[in-house]
């Protein structure tokens, strides 16, 4: 059974536009269908920056050092977080890569709140995405918002929908709170074992982004989805995915991340072996050389790059794979952006007792700050 689901514009305000424009200052990278990109032959003069730690600085071409005291000079610096990420990453892929979705719904199950359906989607050609995609009954067009669920490595995708042993069942929940959600396979786990490699991409890093695209794109097909509030949610692999991808793709108006960061400088003692995986990111060992003082980003830009739209972060005091107290500096850190654009609220970070995980105690509370981002009667924009 197929449904039949094609790719649309984003819309974009012409307000949107013009400010969007006027930050851009020198033509760095451009807005396309909500996607942000780096403008074609801008990415090689990146400058280098010693300790991507201090987000509030930008270097200019002659290697001079200014502080980030305008929204403006903070769109030069941006400009070169998304260069560094896809450096690293590889480049995110051009529009005319989207083509039709080709949904195929394989099950659709009826529950008392919702229809959960087992779905696959094309993120580009040869290239299908297994997904689950959960939708509210009873719902009005458009009245709905919606989120992308990254799962974590010990949990594909059927388990934050409810299915299998428990886990966080982020999928599920928020569905059942009236969001239509979608939980779909990272690449090199579940159901979803097509080489990143063969299709052409750098590293799986790239490759999970374009899929989570795609299938914000998806979503916004779905009748009842509000597409001016969406947003992303993960654990541990999910949660810095839902960083990832929240920077490249603007549609995106709040990303919650569990357990899933710390600086690379500090990542295991500044070993960044795990990060070099084919399903990860590779270039940091034959690029790089593993040195955390090399890698062209790190995730104090992130989070400060999804500014002025909202974050929200669990990192659990007892975490054995990334260290606290480097989440709560890299939320420090980012923090003087979102200060800049008059948006500090939009930055929130939570560090109960645990180990690595997302308890449902500390998923109820950012369900209440996802609510209040995009549940309001004006959800944030860019």
């Amino acid at each position: 059974m197929s449904m039949p689901c094609t790719t649309r514009p984003v819309a974009v305000s012409n307000a949107f536009r013009g400010r969007y424009a006027e930050l851009c200052v020198g033509g760095l990278f451009v807005l396309t269908c909500g996607v942000a990109r780096i403008a074609a032959g801008q990415a090689p003069s990146t400058p280098s920056y010693p300790d991507h730690r201090r987000v509030m600085e930008w270097i200019d071409a002659a290697g001079t050092v200014h502080p980030v005291a305008s929204p403006a000079a903070w769109q030069i610096r941006r400009g070169h977080v998304l260069a560094g990420m896809q450096q690293v990453m590889g480049d995110l892929p051009a529009p005319p890569t989207r083509g039709s979705l080709d949904v195929q719904v394989e099950k659709s199950e009826d529950l008392p709140a919702l229809t959960r359906q087992t779905i696959s989607f094309q993120a580009g050609p040869g290239d299908r995405i297994p997904a689950y995609l959960l939708i509210p009954k009873g719902k009005a067009p458009r009245s709905c918002p919606a989120m992308l669920c990254l799962h974590g490595t010990g949990g594909p995708r059927g388990r934050t929908a409810g299915l299998g042993p428990d886990y966080p069942r982020y999928a599920l929940e928020l569905a059942e709170r009236g969001y239509v959600t979608i939980a779909p396979d990272y690449t090199l786990l579940g159901d979803n074992q097509t080489d990143p490699e063969s299709l052409g991409y750098s590293s799986g890093t790239m490759k999970g982004v374009w899929s989570h695209i795609r299938a914000v794109d998806l979503l916004e097909t779905i009748p009842e989805v509000d597409p001016r509030r969406i947003g992303a949610i993960g654990v541990s692999l999910g949660g810095h995915n839902s960083l990832f991808v929240g920077v490249f793709d603007e549609r995106l108006r709040v990303v919650v991340t569990s357990s899933g960061f710390d600086s690379f400088r500090d990542y295991k003692d500044g070993d960044p072996t795990g990060w070099c995986q084919k399903r990860y990111m590779p270039r940091i060992e034959t690029t790089y050389g593993k040195d955390p003082g090399r890698i062209p980003f790190d995730f104090p830009e992130v989070i400060a790059a999804i500014a002025p739209r909202a974050v929200y972060v669990h990192a659990p005091l007892e975490d054995d794979n990334f260290k606290v107290a480097s989440a709560r500096q890299c939320v420090d850190q980012a923090r003087g952006v979102f200060r800049l654009l008059g948006v500090d609220d939009r930055l929130a970070i939570s560090t109960p007792p645990g180990g690595h995980g997302f308890p449902i105690e500390e998923r109820v509370k950012a369900y209440a700050f996802v609510d209040g981002m995009l549940t309001a009667e004006q959800p944030p924009s860019p």
